[in-house]
């Protein structure tokens, strides 16, 4: 399964509004694929349940599995907290308090 695959699976029209919010924070296309792969890693972790229906422990359940299972490099991490930190605010719309989402 690709990256467009997950994500229309788990809410269709999904793939457009991240790419929708992607270009319009005129992101680069390395920004964009790496966007993407994170936030269907994200949403494969979680066997493509709708992204809106997941809280701030389940970003943070992810994150821990990459530190803690994966070990993926600090940069790596950055990237999926960074990724994540977009998708919910700038795709869905949803803000977090700060600290709520730490790894």
């Amino acid at each position: 399964m690709d990256t467009t695959e997950a994500l229309e699976q788990s809410q269709p029209g999904l793939v457009s509004r991240v790419t929708g919010a992607i270009r319009k924070h005129q992101l680069n296309h390395r920004a964009e694929q790496t966007y993407l792969h994170w936030i269907s890693r994200f949403v494969l972790f979680h066997n493509l349940k709708n992204p809106e229906t997941l809280q701030p422990d389940d970003r943070q359940l992810f994150l821990s599995y990459l530190t803690e299972r994966l070990q993926v490099s600090r940069a790596r991490l950055n990237q999926a907290k960074q990724a994540l930190a977009f998708f919910y605010e700038d795709v869905l719309g949803r803000t977090e308090p700060e600290g709520t989402v730490a790894a």
